[in-house]
C-alpha cells in the first residue's frame, strides 16, 4: 500500500489522496441491500483528465483494482469497493464545459449533478429530459454508467439516448474518444452506447456531450383512482395504444397509496387500489387531459381529477413524489427491485408482486413507471431478522423470475452492478455473456475495472 500511496502523490495532490480508514470507510457502498462491500486502500478524487489518467496507468503497474464512483445513490452495488481498491471518486470533476444552443449539446465532466445541469440548460431555454428521482444528488457520470431513467423516460428515453459522445479512460491508462458532436454520425462502431450503462467496468467517463431539447411547455396533470390493478393497466394500454404521448404516466398500488396517506395525509380514498397519473407538456394539455380523463373513466375509474394550473399539477403528483419516503417509513430497510415488462402485462407482473407478498409474508409496494412498463416494487423488511431478510431476498429473486417470464427485463434503469449480476447470465443466455465478456477482456484485460461486478466472476 505504502508504494501505491507514494505513487500516486507523485501527480496528485494530498488533498486528492484520503488513506484514513474512518474516511474511506464511508465510500465504501452505495444505496443497495444484500450486496458486500469491501475495503478500500484510499480513496482518490481527482479534478483532471490527466490525475485520472495517472491514476489508471498506477493501477495497471501495480495490478490494483479500482472501482469508480459518483455520487453513490445507486441501488445495485455498482459502486461498492472491493478490498484493498482504489476507489475513484468523480465528483470533483463537477464543471459545465460547455453548452451550445445552435448544437444543441452540453458538455460536460462526470460528477456534474443531474439537477444542476437540467437547471443550467433551462436557463438557455433548452432542456435535458433524463431525471432520476435522485436528480438533486445523483451525477452524469453516474447516469451514464448505469444508463439511468427517470419519470419522463415513456415521453423523452433514458439517458442512452442522450449520450453523443464519450471521452474515456481505459485501464491501462490510454484517453479514448467516440462519438460525435453532430446531429448525425455512424462511422465506425458505436462504442459510446457500449460504454453506456456499463457500470465503470470498461473504463472511465471523464467528458460527455450530451444531447438537448428545446424546453417544452409546462405539463398539466390529472390524477385517477382505479378499484383494481387491472383497470388502472387497462388505462395504460388504451392511452398508449391511441397514440397518446404523456410527458409522465406514473402508477401506484394500494400498500403505496396507504404508505402516503399515512405519512402526508394525502386524503387519498383507503379504497383506492390503484393511482395513475398522467401528465402532458403539449401545446394543449387540457385537451390531451381530457382524453386520457375518458378513457380512465371507460376503463373503470371511480374518480378522475385533472388538474388546471402548474400550482394544481404539482399538488397532484405530490402523491408520486413522496411513495418512496413513504414505504421507507413501513420497515427499518427498504429494497428497491426494477423489472420492466411489456406494457400488455403489466397487470400481471403487479397481481405477480402482489402474490410474492402474501406468499414470503411481506409488504411489497410497487410504484411504476407504467407507460414503459418499468416496475419498482419495494421490499420492506427489518435486516435485523435473519427470517425476515431471507424472505425479503427471496421475494426479490421471485419478482426478477416473474419478470423474465412475462417477457421482460431484470432491470430497466438501476444497472445489474452486484445485485442482480447472476440473473444477467439468465436474461442474456451464453452467447451474449461470451461475447460481453470478450469485450471486457480486450479493454480491461487485467480485471482491474470494477471486478465482480455486471458480469460474473
Amino acid at each position: 500500500m505504502g508504494e501505491l500511496i507514494k505513487l500516486l502523490l507523485e501527480e496528485l495532490p494530498a488533498e486528492a489522496v484520503l488513506t484514513d480508514p474512518d474516511v474511506t470507510a464511508s465510500y465504501a457502498n452505495d444505496m443497495a441491500s444484500f450486496c458486500a462491500a469491501g475495503a478500500p486502500a484510499v480513496v482518490v478524487l481527482p479534478r483532471t483528465v490527466d490525475q485520472v489518467r495517472h491514476v489508471m496507468r498506477t493501477a495497471t503497474a501495480l495490478r490494483v483494482p479500482v472501482v469508480p464512483q459518483g455520487a453513490r445513490t445507486g441501488l445495485s452495488g455498482a459502486a461498492n469497493a472491493v478490498d484493498g481498491c482504489v476507489v475513484l471518486s468523480l465528483v470533483k470533476m463537477d464543471r459545465i464545459l460547455e453548452i451550445d444552443p445552435v448544437e444543441r449539446i452540453a458538455v460536460v465532466e462526470p460528477g456534474v449533478v443531474n439537477a444542476v445541469l437540467s437547471r443550467a440548460v433551462a436557463e438557455q431555454g433548452l432542456y435535458y429530459p433524463p431525471d432520476p428521482s435522485s436528480w438533486e444528488q445523483c451525477t452524469i457520470g453516474g447516469n451514464i454508467g448505469t444508463a439511468s431513467g427517470g419519470l419522463c423516460c415513456v415521453k423523452y428515453g433514458v439517458t442512452a439516448e442522450y449520450v453523443l459522445g464519450l471521452d474515456v479512460v481505459l485501464a491501462d491508462g490510454r484517453l479514448l474518444t467516440t462519438g460525435r458532436r453532430t446531429a448525425k454520425g455512424v462511422a465506425g462502431y458505436d462504442l459510446t452506447r457500449l460504454f453506456v450503462g456499463s457500470e465503470g467496468s470498461l473504463g472511465v467517463v471523464v467528458r460527455a456531450v450530451l444531447a438537448l431539447k428545446p424546453a417544452p411547455p409546462r405539463q398539466l396533470a390529472l390524477a385517477a383512482e382505479f378499484p383494481s390493478v387491472a383497470a388502472a393497466c387497462e388505462a395504460v394500454r388504451q392511452i398508449m395504444a391511441r397514440g397518446h404521448a404523456p410527458s409522465l404516466l406514473e402508477l401506484m398500488d394500494a400498500t403505496s397509496v396507504r404508505a402516503v396517506n399515512s405519512f402526508a395525509r394525502m386524503g387519498l380514498p383507503e379504497s383506492t387500489e390503484a393511482l395513475l397519473m398522467a401528465a402532458f407538456d403539449t401545446p394543449d394539455p387540457t385537451a390531451d387531459l381530457a382524453a386520457v380523463a375518458e378513457l380512465c373513466t371507460a376503463a373503470g375509474a371511480t374518480e378522475v381529477v385533472p388538474a388546471e394550473d402548474e400550482a394544481e399539477s404539482d399538488l397532484l403528483l405530490q402523491a408520486r413524489r413522496t411513495a418512496l419516503p413513504a414505504l421507507e417509513t413501513l420497515r427499518p430497510a427498504t429494497m428497491i427491485d426494477d423489472v420492466c415488462v411489456p406494457r400488455s402485462n403489466l397487470a400481471a407482473m403487479l397481481e405477480g408482486t402482489a402474490a410474492i407478498a402474501r406468499e414470503h409474508g411481506l409488504t411489497i409496494g410497487v410504484v411504476a413507471h407504467a407507460g414503459d412498463g418499468n416496475t419498482h416494487p419495494v421490499v420492506c423488511f427489518d435486516p435485523a431478522d435473519p427470517d425476515e431478510a431471507r424472505r425479503a431476498r427471496e421475494s426479490f429473486d421471485a419478482i426478477m423470475a416473474l419478470g423474465l417470464e412475462l417477457g421482460g427485463t431484470i432491470t430497466g434503469e438501476h444497472g445489474v452492478g452486484l445485485l442482480k449480476k447472476e440473473w444477467l447470465a439468465r436474461e442474456a443466455g451464453p452467447v451474449a455473456m461470451e461475447v460481453q465478456r470478450g469485450i471486457k477482456a480486450v479493454l480491461d484485460p487485467l480485471g482491474l475495472l470494477n471486478p465482480g461486478k455486471v458480469l460474473d466472476g
